[in-house]
């Protein structure tokens, strides 16, 4: 026996639940599905489990995508301030750790429960532990990591007469589909190309994808000096691909992390070098060094480094570069050399991490295909893609977490 529903969603991350409430305030039978064993995984990771929920800063400039315009109506349809009214309507208290991040006070759990509670209330069915094989009698080839088979004529004529999707538990139908699968990024937490592949089969192009918001692994001759540091961070200023971030970057025992380079990586293409600032707020230190030496002329760099590092990081800078002996003994040019590597270090990284510790992924779903106002496939009318399934990525700081609602509600309401 074939159940129905008005709306099908595929995911019960942050752009499915968000997606399904929305349409089930406006009267739609909704039923969420999703092969996980709990909803909302990346949801209580994140933020080290406080959950960045938005970014009060929001603006169609903090997003990569090959169509830049893409993002633009639906930001400017649902603001921060949207998202940031519904939390404080379930009564979730939260701090800004940053100009513009807001993450919860207590729990990541506490948005995710909004999210549980509107579909609750918008009378949207979550159902769990359900992978989808078939869609409209096609199986969904390459859903369990493989290749697609690309498109399908068949598979898009049958569209007209809506979705029927086979489960384990039985066949479903729906006027409409929304794929709110998400991308690649994090497999252990159920992450996979579904999403890409079912658009394949219906015709759509999915643009190359890559980790983004990932930390990068270093060459044997970096992270030979770099991995005694494990665990020491320092304000920077990253640069790579035309972009910089000032932010903190974090020594690991496999590379360099931190939001700068989590920031930069999304930029980063193989082969290419990531330039450092290590001293961003100081200006001049050739000057600054020229001071220190008429004022404590017997001093080393390493004693003028723990101004702005601490020991460790001081200590090993100045070994690794061979910044010996007083300042005193330092000419011009010396101090001149010694500030143009701490303004301008660079280093080739040998990689990144990978999905396995990626925050997003880049590329996906290509947004021509897709209508920027209310997500609809042109080619498929009821067939929507919504979140990180489609060639939109932010920055690091909450604004992946506004697009899902910005994209979800938009299509929401479309349905």
């Amino acid at each position: 026996m074939t159940e129905h529903y008005d709306v099908i969603v595929l995911g019960a991350g942050a752009a499915g639940l968000m997606c399904a409430a929305t349409a089930g305030y406006q009267g739609h039978s909704v039923l969420v599905l999703d092969h996980a064993n709990k909803p909302g995984k990346k949801i209580l990771m994140s933020g080290g489990g406080r959950c960045n929920f938005t970014n009060l800063n929001t603006t169609p400039a903090h997003f990569t995508s090959a169509n830049p315009h893409f993002c633009k109506s639906a930001l400017n349809r649902y603001s921060p301030w949207h998202f940031l009214e519904l939390v404080e309507r379930h009564g979730v208290e939260h701090v800004e750790k940053a100009p513009g991040q807001l993450f919860c006070a207590g729990s990541s759990k506490e948005i995710l429960q909004v999210l549980l509670t509107e579909c609750d209330w918008a009378g949207a069915e979550v159902r769990l532990n359900t992978s989808v094989t078939h869609v409209n009698d096609r199986p969904v080839a390459g859903a369990d990591g493989g290749e697609g088979q690309g498109a399908d004529p068949a598979l898009v004529a049958s569209a007209a007469d809506g979705f029927r999707l086979r489960t384990a538990g039985g066949e479903l139908h729906a006027r409409r589909l929304v794929v709110a699968t998400g991308g690649l990024s994090i497999p252990t937490l159920g992450a996979g190309p579904f999403g890409y592949r079912l658009g394949e089969r219906f015709g759509l192009t999915v643009l190359p994808t890559r980790a983004g918001l990932v930390p990068f692994t270093l060459q044997p001759a970096d992270k030979a000096w770099l991995a005694e540091l494990a665990g020491v961070s320092a304000e920077v200023a990253a640069e790579a691909g035309g972009r910089r971030f000032q932010e903190p970057l974090l020594i690991t025992h496999r590379g360099l992390s931190g939001p700068a380079m989590l920031q930069v990586s999304s930029f980063w293409r193989p082969g290419d070098e990531v330039a450092v600032d290590w001293l961003p707020a100081l200006a001049d230190p050739a000057a600054a060094l020229r001071q220190a030496r008429a004022e404590q002329p017997a001093a080393g760099v390493e004693k003028w480094l723990r101004g702005f590092f601490s020991q460790r990081l001081a200590a090993t800078l100045a070994e690794h570069f061979g910044w010996r002996g007083p300042l005193q003994h330092q000419s011009n040019e010396r101090l001149a050399q010694i500030a143009a590597v701490l303004k301008g270090w660079r280093f080739k990284p040998a990689g990144t991490e990978g999905y396995r510790t990626a925050e997003v992924t880049l590329g996906g779903l290509d947004t021509d295909a897709v209508s920027s106002k209310t997500f609809e496939a042109k080619a498929v009318p009821g067939l929507f893609f919504i979140g990180e399934v489609l060639d939109v990525s932010g920055e690091l700081g909450g604004f992946n977490f506004q697009w899902a609602w910005a994209s979800a509600h938009a299509a929401g309401l479309a349905l």
